[in-house]
């Protein structure tokens, strides 16, 4: 995701997808966003991050496998409806699990995509959006790595002055905490996906997302291994 591309091609990995859906960070950061074009066996983008890439280097989408990705409610051909009448429409649909309220306007943008057809669902940061992606792909165990969600720890592949703008302080508790909520209450138990968080240091409650060791993590995978009690370290995607 993003700018993680960097730890990926440092470890010699090529992600079976690279996700990117922000075309600002394209824009602010088109030698990141072209190492993860250049990296990914698939790309999941949305148009305007494919049109973003184009124009930081016309010939970068040649020849790649290009998913398209859309938020709901941003249907080619169909109007923009408002948040709470989106989130109406879809109240009792078996595929787009969201909150609503008539009260609020806020809870009317969460919610978990399980047909990304049809749209994924944002909550200000991307690792929501590959979990969606992950779901729909049907994997069954998930292990996020580097979601610590701490706008003061920066981003581990950019530093000081030239660090581009975050704003989790701000849409942690609105939206991104509310959005992995719903997923432990709603989608997990329904689809029998398991999600860890590999974090040493994240924001992310382990009653909602659990924290395991690397010990753990192998038992899981059933590999043999002499790896550290430790968690693994805490890198921003």
């Amino acid at each position: 995701m993003n700018g993680s591309i960097v730890r990926c091609v440092d470890e010699g990995i090529r992600p079976f997808y690279y996700l990117c859906d922000d075309p600002n960070f394209v824009i602010g950061r088109p030698a990141l966003a072209l190492m993860g074009v250049s990296h990914g066996e698939h790309l999941a983008m949305s148009l305007d991050v494919l049109q973003a890439i184009h124009a930081a280097d016309a010939t970068a989408l040649n020849g790649k496998k290009i998913y398209l990705l859309e938020r709901v409610n941003r249907q080619e051909g169909k109007a923009v409806m408002s948040d709470r009448a989106y989130a109406w429409s879809i109240r009792n649909d078996d595929e787009l699990i969201s909150n609503f309220s008539l009260l609020r306007r806020k809870p009317n943008r969460i919610g978990f995509s399980l047909n990304l057809k049809r749209g994924y669902f944002g909550s200000r940061t991307i690792p929501f959006g590959a979990l969606q992606l992950v779901c729909h792909l049907g994997f069954c165990q998930v292990f996020v790595v580097g979601m610590d969600l701490r706008q003061g720890g920066g981003r581990f592949y950019e530093k000081g002055e030239a660090a581009l703008p975050s704003s989790l302080d701000e849409d942690f508790e609105q939206y991104i905490l509310p959005s992995f909520a719903l997923m432990a209450r709603k989608i997990l138990p329904r689809t029998g996906m398991q999600v860890f968080n590999l974090s040493r240091v994240s924001r992310m409650p382990e009653r909602v997302i659990p924290k395991i060791t690397l010990q753990r993590l192998d038992e899981l995978l059933g590999v043999q291994s002499d790896a550290s009690t430790q968690t693994a370290p805490a890198n921003a995607p």
